[in-house]
Order: C-alpha cells, then sequence, then structure tokens
C-alpha cells in the first residue's frame, strides 16, 4: 500500500477557473474561519484557460467590484455587433439575435482574468496550488470525502521513477467539482452516484482561438463578429467569432458542434478554411498569429444539467455545464453558480439542496429560458434559427422540453450513403498543420510520464474503425495527437502523440466506440496559454 501525505481542509475546490475561484473568494468573504485550498492542474494559473470570451460584467461586479479599477491587461468594451451569413465566396448582413446584443459586455482574456481573482482569493487566505493535477475523488460510505492527488515521477511504463512521489489525499469536509468542460473527475464521479439519471444526454462543441496582431489601423476596438453558414454544410452545427482588440489585435475563433454526422469532417480544417474565407482574409492577412487554443464547451444547458450535489459533493460552472449556447458565454454563468454553492454552503453548512436553489436561481432560469435553441439545429441550420426566433418570441415558455444526441453516436459509417464534398481550397495563413498550432499553444510535456489518454482496446482503430469511420480521431483531434502509422507488418497501428494534447477532451467525447479515456497528466502538463 502506497504512503500518502494528508491534508485537511474543509474545503476542496479543483479548478482555478472563475467558477472554483469565485466559490473560494465568497466563501472567504463569508465565513473567514473556514480552509480552503484550490488545486489547479496547469503549471501556473490561466495557463489553461481558454474562452471567447465576451463577459457580461454584472456577476463580476458583484463578487469583486473593484476589478474594474484594475482590469486584466486584455480587457475592451464592446462597441457595435454584427451578425454575417456566410457563402463561400461572399455573404450577407443579418439582423443581430438579441441573445448577441453586447451592449455593457467588454472582450476580455479569461487567461488574463482568472490570476486576478487568484490573487484576490490569496489575499483573503485561501490556498491555491498550481501544478497539481487531481486525480480521483475521495469516496466514504456513499459520502465524497476529498481529493486524491496524482502521482509525479512516474516512468512511461507506470512504474515509479528516481523523483516519484505520491499524490497526497486532500481530505475536506465539502468538495467542489470546478474543472470545466468534461472534468475528468466530475465524468467518473456521475456515472458512479448517477447524478445524470433522467437527464438529457450532454452535448459538446469543440472551440479554437487564436490571438493574432494584425497591421497597424486594421481592427476597430470593441466590434464583435459572429458568422454562420460557411465553411459547414447546413446540417453541421458551426459558427465563428472575431473580436477587435486594442492595439491592432483580434480574437479568431471557430466553434463546431460535436454532434457532426460525417467521419471524414475535420474541425481544425473548418476552422483554418474560415480564415481564408475573403473577407476574414483581408483582415488577417500581413498579420502574424501569436496564440492558439482549443477546447471542447459543454452546450447541453438546461436539460443536460446532471444533479449538482450529493453528499459531501458540489458541482458548479462548465463542470456542470452552465454555459449559455445562444449568448455563446459562460463566464457569468460560472461565477453565478460558485457564488450561489458558497453562499448555500455558508448559510446551510451542507451540500444537499444547492441543486434545486441553482435552478431556481436566476442562471438557473436563464438556461432554462434558452434550452430548446441548441436542439433545434439537430434538423438543420434554417429550422434551427426559425426554432430559436420562435423560442425567442415566447420567451422560452414552449410546453415542451427538446432533447439532445450522444455526440459519440452521431458518426454515420463510410459507406452510410454520400459524405458531402466541401469544396475547401488551397490556404497560406499560420498555422499550416496541427504540429505548428500546438507550438503556438506553449505546450510542456514531461516525455518520460505515462500516456494519459487510455485507449481500451486499440485493436479496434486498425480493424474495425478503419474501414467504419476511416479512424476519425486523426481528424477531431485539434493537436495531432492520434496518428495511424505503418506496424511494420503491412498493416496500420496507433501511435498516440501525448506531448501534443491541449486538453481539448475532444477525443473523450468523440470516438465513436467510446474506449478513449482523457485523464490528467502529471501535475503542470499541458498547455501555457498567452493572453487567451
Amino acid at each position: 500500500m502506497t504512503d500518502r501525505d494528508v491534508m485537511e481542509y474543509d474545503v476542496v475546490i479543483v479548478g482555478a477557473g472563475p467558477a472554483g475561484l469565485a466559490t473560494a473568494i465568497r466563501l472567504k468573504q463569508l465565513k473567514q474561519a473556514l480552509s480552503v485550498c484550490v488545486l489547479e492542474k496547469a503549471s501556473a494559473i490561466g495557463a489553461h484557460m481558454l474562452s471567447g470570451c465576451v463577459m457580461e460584467p454584472a456577476a463580476l461586479d458583484a463578487l469583486l467590484p473593484e476589478w474594474r479599477k484594475s482590469p486584466p491587461g486584455i480587457c475592451v468594451p464592446a462597441k457595435r455587433d454584427e451578425f454575417w451569413y456566410l457563402t463561400r465566396k461572399s455573404g450577407f448582413r443579418l439582423p443581430n439575435p438579441p441573445q448577441m446584443n453586447n451592449h455593457g459586455n467588454f472582450i476580455l482574456s479569461l487567461g488574463l482574468l482568472v490570476p486576478w481573482m487568484s490573487q484576490r482569493a490569496e489575499a483573503l487566505g485561501v490556498d491555491v496550488f498550481p501544478g497539481f493535477s487531481a486525480a480521483e475523488a475521495l469516496i466514504e460510505d456513499g459520502r465524497v470525502a476529498g481529493i486524491r492527488l496524482g502521482d509525479m515521477g512516474l516512468g512511461k511504463d507506470g512504474k515509479a521513477g528516481p523523483n516519484y512521489a505520491a499524490g497526497a489525499d486532500i481530505r475536506a469536509g465539502t468538495t467542489i467539482l470546478a474543472e470545466g468542460c468534461r472534468g475528468s473527475i466530475t465524468k467518473k464521479i456521475v456515472a458512479q452516484l448517477e447524478l445524470d439519471a433522467g437527464c438529457s444526454p450532454q452535448t459538446f462543441g469543440l472551440g479554437f482561438k487564436e490571438l493574432w496582431q494584425l497591421p497597424p489601423g486594421r481592427a476597430e476596438a470593441g466590434l464583435i463578429q459572429h458568422t454562420i453558414g460557411w465553411p459547414v454544410d447546413s446540417h453541421t452545427y458551426g459558427g465563428s467569432f472575431v473580436y477587435h482588440l486594442d492595439q491592432d489585435r483580434v480574437y479568431v475563433g471557430y466553434v463546431v458542434g460535436l454532434d457532426y454526422e460525417d467521419p471524414r469532417f475535420a474541425p481544425f480544417e473548418a476552422f483554418q478554411q474560415f480564415k481564408h474565407h475573403p473577407r476574414v482574409r483581408r483582415l488577417l492577412a500581413g498579420g502574424e498569429l501569436l496564440s492558439y487554443g482549443a477546447r471542447t464547451i459543454a452546450a447541453g444547458g438546461w436539460q443536460s444539467l446532471p444533479h449538482m450535489d450529493a453528499p459531501g459533493l458540489m458541482i458548479v460552472g462548465d463542470a456542470a455545464g452552465t454555459l449559455n449556447v445562444p449568448k455563446i458565454k459562460g463566464v457569468h454563468q460560472a461565477i453565478r453558480c460558485g457564488v450561489l454553492a458558497a453562499e448555500h454552503l455558508a448559510e446551510h453548512g451542507r451540500t444537499e439542496g444547492f441543486d434545486a436553489r441553482w435552478r431556481a436561481s436566476e442562471g438557473g432560469r436563464e438556461l432554462k429560458r434558452v434550452r430548446n435553441f441548441k436542439p433545434g439545429f439537430h434538423r438543420g441550420l434554417w429550422f434551427g434559427l426559425a426554432n430559436a426566433a420562435f423560442e425567442t418570441v415566447i420567451g422560452g415558455h414552449s410546453p415542451w422540453t427538446l432533447s439532445h444526441k450522444e455526440n459519440h453516436l452521431a458518426l454515420h459509417r463510410l459507406d452510410d450513403g454520400d459524405l458531402p464534398n466541401r469544396h475547401w481550397g488551397e490556404r497560406d495563413l499560420p498555422p499550416r498543420d496541427r504540429v505548428s498550432a500546438v507550438f503556438h499553444a506553449g505546450n510542456v510535456h514531461e516525455e518520460s510520464q505515462p500516456v494519459h489518454l487510455k485507449v481500451a482496446d486499440t485493436s479496434i482503430c486498425a480493424t474495425r474503425c478503419i474501414t467504419e469511420f476511416g479512424n476519425p480521431c486523426e481528424r477531431f483531434c485539434p493537436a495531432g495527437v492520434y496518428e495511424m502509422v505503418d506496424d511494420g507488418k503491412g498493416g496500420r497501428q496507433l501511435q498516440i502523440n501525448a506531448a501534443n494534447c491541449v486538453h481539448c477532451k475532444a477525443c473523450d467525447i468523440k470516438d465513436p466506440y467510446g474506449i478513449i479515456t482523457w485523464t490528467t497528466p502529471e501535475g503542470g502538463s499541458g498547455p501555457n496559454y498567452q493572453n487567451l
């Protein structure tokens, strides 16, 4: 039996994103005597943070009103919105949906906001530990009793190396999971405790984001642009964002629904094709790519929320799926959720009842009003837009709730009818390939550690998957982690380039056989996003 150090806290929070830090800050504001720690797998607070991000400020104003006096390094007031439908060579302006009215909001870098929040948490007495991956929850007699940290210093074979250190057990009266989308511990504990019983399946999107430096005078600070249409067909959910910053910088991004059906579809390529649309290429040509990242988002909303409390446990923010898809905003919801969790715990001293309180809160009601927007797109773009307009007019008071589909079951087989020819063209804007993109993500990964991407049966990759789906892992992964290579015997075998992983979790979601499991690598491994 491994000898492990034990640390004890009143509350342990997994994840130093907006939800986790908001929870910690509000707890200490209300109950200064509580001992609270926050665990973060990234090497530095904010290094794994990736969001659009246009933030509604009210939740942060209420929690930390002083933030406006010392905003993060990228924080630009929104000035005007544009919404476009793109064809291959052109496009036309559409009326701005009410949900995308960004008056009073801010374009900012979440990767710069959360270190600022972390400093405020530490000033209140919170212990914040970057570089420590939470490996599993401690469950005793049906109650969550804390978190076990991942071991350090393991070799590729999983055996202890010369620098081995067993992960400590962080025992706590309350454990709060704020891991973000598809959290590895959240996924396991939701299944183990059946917290998703009666819920619609969660649905996800894969988001890409780049930061560009443009030639002088080209950006319009505060302009927010969204597009739908090309380069995806009308049956594939996808859309872009271009957020204009100060100093002639722009955020350029694309989100693809992971319920797409074509096994040959490549989300990374769709994003790069979008950048070569004439309208976008004119903006970016002559500019410099500064940063790249990719991350999945939980898009299921109201009907896909798991039960957010259990004995000793709360699940907050994107770990539960609190993002508002029509608004394309999750930060304000994550902060709201974390604050409410802290207030509930401070008032009642227990976790039970938080789920009902969240659903009855302003944040829960916001999700309920828009619950039918995303599933309406299962029947295509034009039906989805018409359904969204209808739901907007009636304020979400339709008497039904539409359900979602399991994303990993959505892919058609290669022989199931005609697959679309997308007529994508040549491209010359960077990055030229996934490996170049990963360079701009700043990945740092200890090569000697065990592969953290677990494939239950690799023989399926070389036999069934190659014939049934054409090994879609080579296309849905935005970082070139999965590669089919010559096995030296006339066949193919899977090679996992684990050091490329940017922790997006798409493989854990989209693999058609459900045999890939994303786990946390050694603490500090992964991307080091700059200003995203």
